[in-house]
Order: C-alpha cells, then structure tokens, then sequence
C-alpha cells in the first residue's frame, strides 16, 4: 500500500494513511492540537497585549555550549522538511541526527555546511534537495525516514548566544523495508599537504548510495584551482577507483573553470551549482572562496560494503604542468545507508571550525 513517502508530481494526488506532523518553538513535540499555546517565550512580552495565541514562542535561545533538542520523534516515520533560520556563528553551531536510539550520530555538520553556506555569509542557494533564500532562511527537503525513533540537536559551541528560528516537518507511516537511512558527515583539511588527495568520505560501511556533496573551497594560490579529479573507491577498491572524474568544475555541471566573460559566474540548478563566489575585496579579504554542491538525486552512486570519496586540488605552474594545490577544503558527503553506520571521525573544536 501507498504510504506517503517519495511524493512527486506523478503521484500527490494519491491519498494515504500517514500523518502529518510539525515541530516547532510552538509546538516543541509536535503534538496533535498542542500548536501556538504557549504562555512563555521569546515573543511573550510583544504579544503582551494580545496574549495566548498570538505568536508567543517563535524561537529558542541556545547559549554559548548548550545542546538544545530540536525533536524527539517517535516513529515509523521520516522527516520530509526542515525550516531553519540562526543568528550567530554558522559553523560553531554543530546539528546532530540519531535515529532509533544509536549512541552516535548519523548527521554531523556545522548548520551552515549542511545548507551549503560553509562561508558563513549568505548566497542564494536554489536546488531540489537544499534552499536558501533571503535573508538567512536553510531549508532542507532530504527525506529523513527512522523506524524507531530520530532526534535532532544543535549545540553551540561558540562564544555567545544565538537564535534560532526553526520549523520541522514529518510524517508518521510504515517504511518500506528497503528505506535506507540519511547520513551526513563534515570534514575539514587546512592546508591540504602537498601531493595529497582531499577527503570527503572514508569509512563508510554498510551497503547503501552515495548523493550529494558539498564544498567550501578557499584558495591559497593565485590562478585557477579546478582541475582535480573527484574519485569513488566502492566494495573493496585499493589504490585506484570505480569513478574517476574529469575535473572538479565538471563533476559541478560546470566547464572551462566556471568562466564567463572573464569571471566566475555563480549558478543554482536542481541538482548542480557554484552558488558562491566570494571575491577578495582589496584589503583584509584577501582570498578567493567558493562554495559548491553537486546532488546525485538522478545519478545516484550506489555501493555494496563501503565507499570513500576524495577528490584532487589541482592547479597550473609554468610550461602547462599541473600544480597540486595545498587549499582549505571543508565539505559535507551526502549518503543513504542501511544501520548500524561506522563511527565518525572525532568532531574538531572551535578553533579548527573557524573561518580564517
């Protein structure tokens, strides 16, 4: 039977049993007739003359090392949407996904990586997977499913308070017993050594399908920085892969360095883009920075037992050689897999999280 998982044009007329459901600072568990009755929070002393009702808890307040719980969801079910707008730091505010009761999560990523604003400013960001709109509004539309239960946290590790606005959309319905589960993991390497491939992804055990990844790449040298290969090792590859690509800009959908008229051009496709480019500005800001995503929705990489992904920083020096590259990298591997998932590297703290 239709459960109400995977809507799409050709089937959302199609009526089924699941439930929805919403999470929010209004309805904190995302109970049945439990929305907009708080008589405390952030908005109380604006609606004072209103009261219960009247935009009263629109957001939290998470303090400088607090993990503040976003949802407990008891399921079957998956999260289909998530709705998010902070304040402060948008890579030390860390969000987690664990999914029926596992010790370590399968998501973790700064806020802003996993929305594609590894920058920490804003860039118009408009694909199938992952939106970002004025003025710092993340949405998210990668389908979560759990069959027990699944939490989400953020925790703030920076130095001061922040805000966070937030909105999270379910369904509660029987999966399907080949409904994998949502990973995200984010890593970090500045500088890149000398000759050394860039990791996106290792470890991974389990079978499952690889879909989307996403960059922050800040350049150290002068010139053009995106010639590497991306490579898909899968189900017992050594030392050469199953995939190689042609190039970092044609892994993005792009061609011939993201050229136009003599610049970088920005683009946001469905399943492709260079939405960022953030260009030195003459005095402090002194480095070219770029932010890309590539969604394998159509094309996803399916592998049996594990997978790693790494991709290759290179340039160009004189007489037409290439030059490898030692740049900052940050990324975020996008993943379906089946559980139990293999422990994550350590998560870094503030100082290796930071933009410099």
């Amino acid at each position: 039977m239709y459960n109400g998982l995977n809507l799409s044009l050709g089937n959302l007329s199609r009526l089924s049993n699941a439930k929805t459901r919403s999470i929010s600072p209004e309805n904190f568990k995302g109970e049945k007739g439990q929305g907009g009755m708080a008589t405390e929070g952030m908005g109380a002393h604006c609606a004072r003359d209103l009261g219960q009702k009247w935009k009263i808890s629109p957001s939290v307040a998470i303090n400088a090392g607090q993990t503040f719980e976003i949802a407990d969801i008891e399921g079957p079910g998956a999260i289909q949407q998530i709705w998010m707008t902070p304040t402060g730091n948008w890579r030390t505010t860390i969000l987690r996904v664990y999914y029926d009761g596992e010790a370590t999560p399968s998501i973790e990523t700064p806020l802003g990586d996993f929305f594609g604003m590894g920058w920490g400013t804003y860039a118009h960001l408009n694909s199938l997977a992952v939106c970002v709109n004025p003025g710092c509004a993340f949405n998210c539309y990668w389908e979560m499913p759990f069959r027990k239960r699944c939490r989400v946290t953020c925790e703030n590790v920076g130095p001061g308070a922040i805000v966070l606005y937030y909105q999270v959309n379910y369904t509660l319905t029987e999966l399907p017993d080949d409904a994998a589960y949502l990973h995200a993991q984010w890593r970090r390497t500045n500088p890149l050594r000398y000759k050394q491939d860039y990791t996106i992804l290792e470890g991974v055990r389990g079978k499952g399908h690889y879909v989307g990844t996403y960059l922050a790449w800040g350049v150290n040298n002068t010139g053009w920085w995106g010639e590497g290969e991306i490579k898909f090792f899968m189900d017992g590859d050594t030392e050469f892969p199953t995939i190689c690509g042609t190039g970092t800009e044609d892994y993005f959908c792009g061609s011939y360095n993201f050229e136009l008229a003599g610049k970088y051009q920005e683009f946001s496709t469905a399943y492709a883009g260079l939405h960022q480019v953030i260009r030195p500005d003459g005095l402090y800001q002194s480095q070219q920075r770029f932010g890309m995503y590539r969604w394998h929705i159509m094309d996803p990489i399916r592998f049996e037992k594990d997978l790693r992904v790494t991709i290759q920083a290179l340039g160009w020096r004189s007489q037409g050689r290439y030059l490898p590259l030692q740049d900052d990298i940050a990324s975020v591997g996008f993943w379906y897999q089946t559980e139990p998932h293999a422990p994550f590297p350590q998560f870094p703290g503030p100082d290796h999280l930071e933009v410099i």
